[in-house]
C-alpha cells in the first residue's frame, strides 16, 4: 500500500441531467490538470466517485467543475458496498403459472439453497434427472435466480451461496424461457427470507504512517472506529515515525483522514485496500438495513 494514495472520496453528480455528458469530459480535463485526483465509476451504485488528498482538495475540485467547466455538481459520501448472505439451507418451490387466453405461461422449479464459505461468490448447479425440466430451460432458471440475488431480503446483493435446481415440471405448450426465468426468481425470492439472511460489510486493511509521538492517538482513533489493530513498526527510513496496521470497516474509513491529520498536525496519512467481507449484526446492522429500506 502506498502511504500517499488518495484517502478521501466524494460521490459526484451533475445537478441537471442534461449535463451528464459534459461532466464526463470535465472529469477528464480535471484529472489531466491535477493527477492527484482519481475518478472511479461504480457500476453497482451507478456513482461517479472522485478521490483526493483531503476535504479541501475535493471541495476545490467540485467548485472547479462548476466554475471552470460550467457543470454545477452535488456531492455526498459514496455508498458503502454492503452485501448479504445466508446462514441456513432451505429447499423451496418456485412456480409461475398464468393463463390469459391462448398460450399461457408455466414454469415449475424446486431449488435447493445453501450457504457457501465467505468469498465463494455464487454457484448454480443443475441436478435435474429424467427430463422433468427440459435442458433448454435450465439457463433461464439460472438467470431468474441471478435476478433475485441482485436485491435480497435485507436490501443488498446476495453472495456466498449455491442454488441447485433439483426438480420441477413443465407444460409442452405453455412453458417458455421467460416462464422458467420468472419461476427461478420467484423461488429465490421466497426462499432467501427463510435462510436466516445476514448483513455483510467490507473490511479493509489500513496502514497509517505518523510521527511516533502520535501513535497512541492513532490507536485510540482506530479503536473508536471499530478498527482491529494488528500492530505497528517503526517506519523504514523515517526516524521518529511509525506505521500502524489495522483492519477497519469501509463505513468507518470515509472521513478518517480528517482525524488522522488533526492528531498529527497535518503530516499523518494512510492507505487502505479491501481484505474481506464480515458479518455485521446488532444495532449498527439494523440501522443500515432500515436506512436502505427507507431509501427504496
Amino acid at each position: 500500500m502506498k502511504p500517499y494514495a488518495p484517502v478521501l472520496a466524494l460521490a459526484v453528480q451533475a445537478k441537471e441531467r442534461k449535463d451528464d455528458v459534459k461532466l464526463g469530459a470535465a472529469f477528464t480535463k480535471l484529472t489531466e490538470e491535477d493527477p492527484s485526483l482519481t475518478v472511479e465509476h461504480k457500476a453497482e451504485s451507478h456513482e461517479v466517485v472522485i478521490w483526493g488528498q483531503g476535504e479541501m482538495h475535493l471541495r476545490v475540485a467540485a467548485e472547479r467543475l462548476g466554475d471552470r467547466y460550467a457543470v454545477p455538481v452535488s456531492t455526498r459520501p459514496p455508498t458503502v458496498g454492503y452485501r448479504e448472505t445466508i446462514r441456513k439451507p432451505v429447499t423451496v418451490r418456485g412456480r409461475h403459472k398464468k393463463q390469459s387466453g391462448g398460450h399461457g405461461q408455466f414454469g415449475d422449479t424446486m431449488l435447493e439453497i445453501k450457504p457457501l464459505p465467505r468469498g465463494s461468490g455464487f454457484k448454480f448447479e443443475d441436478k435435474i434427472t429424467g427430463g422433468v425440466v427440459p435442458r433448454n430451460y435450465i439457463p433461464a432458471v439460472e438467470e431468474g435466480v441471478l435476478d433475485g440475488l441482485k436485491h435480497g431480503p435485507l436490501g443488498f446483493p446476495v453472495v456466498d451461496l449455491s442454488v441447485a435446481l433439483i426438480d420441477g415440471s413443465y407444460h409442452t405448450v405453455d412453458s417458455s424461457d421467460m416462464a422458467f426465468r420468472i419461476a427461478g426468481r420467484v423461488g429465490i425470492a421466497e426462499g432467501l427470507p427463510q435462510c436466516q439472511p445476514v448483513l455483510l460489510e467490507p473490511i479493509h486493511l489500513v496502514e497509517i504512517v505518523c510521527p511516533s509521538d502520535a501513535t497512541a492517538k492513532m490507536n485510540a482513533i482506530l479503536a473508536a472506529r471499530r478498527g482491529q489493530i494488528l500492530g505497528f513498526d517503526t517506519r523504514e527510513g523515517w526516524q521518529g515515525w511509525d506505521t500502524v496496521r489495522a483492519q477497519m470497516a469501509e463505513a468507518e474509513i470515509g472521513d478518517l483522514i480528517i482525524e488522522v491529520r488533526s492528531a498529527t498536525a497535518g503530516v499523518g496519512s494512510f492507505a487502505f485496500k479491501f481484505d474481506h467481507m464480515a458479518e455485521l449484526t446488532g444495532r449498527t446492522a439494523d440501522q443500515i438495513i432500515a436506512a436502505r429500506r427507507a431509501a427504496e
